[in-house]
């Protein structure tokens, strides 16, 4: 599994903020204080549809999102976790076929794709982890779309399996939204 960057600069800012502070205490807390009042502010994490629109990373999942009317879903309450293809897992789809799913007479097609990357529940890499573990090798994710995701360990990766027995590698964990949490993977996985 890979670690999100922000994870890192994040944990690089507060070591950095806790240094300054120990060395004036009582001008550097005030000022430490006030940055991560503000910092958190900041960075609050919106919707996962928010999440999605602001890393040019998923244009192309926020363009189905939008094609599908399934923005407002999205946006809900939740908490959901989205398996959300990358720009790059969209390109593996042929282009005929995927043109064809954005079409307003596809949209029914296109919002059952869209749902089976979607689980009820905010799971985060370690609970998915767990659940392979659990499940003596595999667990099973039932998706909103009502079909299921299998997912296993490959080495370090969490691979999920769709219904067609393609596989998808989760290659970006635990980016937080307010209702839920997404992972990124390198291809779209197919209900059937």
């Amino acid at each position: 599994m890979r670690i999100s960057p922000k994870i890192f600069v994040t944990t690089a800012v507060v070591a950095l903020l806790a240094a300054c502070a120990s060395e004036a205490p009582q001008a550097a807390e005030t000022e430490t204080a006030v940055e991560e009042v503000t910092g958190a502010e900041a960075e609050a994490p919106g919707t996962i549809v928010d999440v999605a629109v602001g890393n040019e990373n998923f244009s192309t999942l926020v363009t189905a999102v939008t094609a599908a009317g399934l923005g407002e879903t999205l946006s809900g309450d939740g908490p959901f976790t989205v398996f959300a293809p990358t720009n790059d897992a969209f390109a593996k789809v042929d282009a005929d076929t995927l043109s064809a799913l954005l079409t307003p007479e596809k949209k029914d097609d296109l919002t059952a794709l869209l749902t089976y990357h979607v689980v009820a529940g905010k799971l985060m890499a370690a609970d998915v982890v767990k659940a392979i573990a659990d499940g003596g090798g595999t667990a099973t994710l039932t998706t909103v779309q009502g079909a299921s995701l299998k997912a296993m360990m490959d080495g370090e990766n969490v691979v999920l399996e769709d219904a067609a027995g393609g596989k998808s590698t989760i290659i970006m964990t635990d980016v937080d939204a307010s209702n839920g949490v997404i992972h990124a993977i390198d291809t779209v996985v197919m209900p059937g």
